[in-house]
């Protein structure tokens, strides 16, 4: 069985979020995906295969299946387009949605749901994983906190203390001077630290930012040692987000 690696929101070698992405001619067992994303140890392994057209897609960390990633979709979009199939439109279907990719030159235009989210309290325990307070705080399926520019920098991530936290990734974000925000994304409840590009948690950061700068293109880069850039774009209920990758491996996997 092949399996591509290939990093996400980028288009340099080593950086943006390396996904590992198997495409299957026949569906494997729940335990034999988790293995081979133990194995993987990546924050991502996809599994794709295909049915009436139709590519069904999953995602596993080391630790479990995951109902939504963003870079691991970019990365099998990336696999597809340029070893399964000419088209310049690809269709997944996952456990909560269905996904449309689209090939627009040497980029990617990820069409994702957007997040519903609500303010909620600022708690001691938010502080103390962060080491500063935050100046508002939103929940959905993932956790976003805003800090001022000042206090993000001083931001030292406690990852026993963020684990705690009652959420599926926890961002931290700010603005900025280049970009209309930065961020960084933890995940250790996944056995995911830091994530180093996290497309899903953008369902949840460009829309804040799109509400709180009064517009719809986000640029926005998530600045782990990494790094990577996401040109996003806010409609009523989904968010658009362009980006590019670049391919690091083939293998073929001894199963």
């Amino acid at each position: 069985m092949k399996q591509y690696v290939v990093d996400a929101f980028t288009d340099t070698l080593f950086s943006g979020n390396p996904a590992a992405v198997c495409v299957l001619e026949s569906n494997l067992s729940d335990d034999l995906m988790l293995n081979i994303a133990k194995e993987n140890n990546l924050s991502e392994t996809a599994f794709i295969t295909k049915d009436d057209g139709v590519y069904n897609l999953r995602w596993f960390t080391p630790t479990g299946e995951i109902d939504f990633c963003g870079h691991a979709t970019l990365a099998s979009a990336f696999t597809l387009f340029n070893f399964y199939d000419e088209t310049e439109k690809i269709v997944f279907k996952t456990m909560k949605d269905t996904i449309v990719v689209n090939k627009i030159d040497d980029y990617y235009e990820l069409i994702f749901p957007k997040y519903n989210y609500k303010q909620i309290e600022i708690s001691d325990d938010m502080i103390s994983a962060f080491s500063v307070e935050p100046l508002e705080a939103f929940l959905s399926r993932d956790l976003l906190l805003v800090f001022d520019n000042k206090d993000y920098r001083k931001i030292k991530p406690n990852f026993n203390l963020i684990s705690s936290l009652n959420a599926t990734c926890i961002a931290i974000t700010t603005n900025s001077s280049d970009y209309d925000c930065i961020s960084r994304v933890f995940a250790p409840s996944l056995g995911i630290d830091e994530d180093p590009v996290t497309g899903s948690t953008h369902c949840l950061i460009a829309p804040y930012w799109s509400q709180k700068l009064n517009k719809k293109e986000i640029k926005a880069y998530q600045d782990s040692s990494r790094g990577g850039f996401l040109q996003c774009t806010v409609l009523e209920d989904k968010v658009k987000i362009l980006g590019k990758a670049v391919l690091y491996s083939i293998s073929e996997l001894q199963i």
